[in-house]
């Protein structure tokens, strides 16, 4: 019965409290550019709206189109049961078990490129290709810190990889996995969620002929997605493993709030790239992971 309770409260965490990251950075957004901006809760609102609605298909499209996205949550939601949170642990901890968070991960891109291409669309095929062009630095970067905290820790679990030690390692790792959430979250200044200028488009591309609970599906994962990267940030830099419960807790949560509102200031101050220098950052990001995981198979050697 414990583990049953445990499995609906974190399903709630991450069901509920995903769409309140996207609120509170338009809201950071709003006010520094001094205007009242919507409500935190505008995207519980949207998704609301969106499931009461009716789907509009493509003529070329198959039955993929509406199953593809679906999946592509489900697989987000997987990799989020495998994340720890704070003092509660993991929902499903295992050997290896961040192997295959990165490969559901994976899945879910893969999923989200290939219902874009169900359309027939030479648009969204361009912006389904501007993705996984990008995906392959971002990914790169993705493992290059798994990789660190796994040497650090000499452990191939979540549970025990996600309890960091601070130093200049974790420094260069909050940098460089703070560009890939930015640029897994179709965040500024690699891409704009706000834009529909088909020149600058890649993730929003990829989901302009989704209506209905489709598109609220989207949505949803997209907020889920920014959770995960936000927790996952926090977990990976801080050392909350010698805390409290309690104390564990309040710097999960006010860690994951920092990170939010960082995105929101980013967006506010910062334009987005040109094409040419999207993969410039990503390798750069690509290197932070690197150099961090240089300095803890440096200081496991020491």
């Amino acid at each position: 019965m414990n583990t049953i309770v445990d499995i609906v409260l974190r399903l709630a965490c991450w069901l509920l409290l995903a769409p309140l990251l996207p609120g509170i950075i338009n809201r950071v957004k709003a006010w520094v550019g001094g205007r009242r901006g919507p409500p935190v809760l505008q995207l519980y609102y949207d998704l609301a709206r969106l499931w009461k609605k009716s789907v509009v298909m493509s003529t070329l499209a198959s039955p993929a189109f509406v199953v593809l996205p679906a999946v592509a949550w489900v697989a987000l939601l997987a990799a989020a049961m495998l994340m720890p949170l704070g003092p509660a642990g993991a929902g499903l901890s295992f050997r290896g078990d961040v192997v295959l968070m990165l490969y559901l991960l994976g899945l879910g891109r893969f999923c989200t490129a290939w219902a874009a291409m169900e359309t027939g669309s030479a648009f969204e095929g361009m912006g389904a290709v501007r993705e996984v062009s990008y995906a392959v630095l971002a990914e790169a970067a993705m493992v290059a810190a798994m990789l660190s905290l796994s040497v650090q820790t000499h452990s191939l679990t979540l549970t025990t990889m996600l309890s960091p030690t601070v130093g200049a390692g974790a420094v260069l790792l909050a940098a460089g996995l703070f560009i890939v959430l930015l640029a897994e979250n179709c965040r500024v200044p690699f891409d704009d969620p706000n834009t529909h200028l088909e020149l600058t488009m890649i993730h929003e591309v990829m989901v302009l002929d989704h209506s209905g609970p489709p598109f609220a599906v989207i949505l949803h994962g997209a907020s889920m997605k920014l959770l995960f990267f936000a927790v996952l940030l926090t977990q990976a830099v801080l050392p909350m493993g010698k805390l409290g419960v309690v104390s564990s807790a309040c710097v999960l949560v006010a860690g994951v709030f920092v990170v939010t509102v960082s995105v929101g200031f980013v967006e506010s101050l910062m334009a987005r790239l040109a094409f040419r220098r999207v993969p410039l950052q990503l390798a750069t990001a690509f290197l932070l992971c690197v150099f961090a995981l240089l300095v803890a198979w440096k200081g496991g050697v020491a």
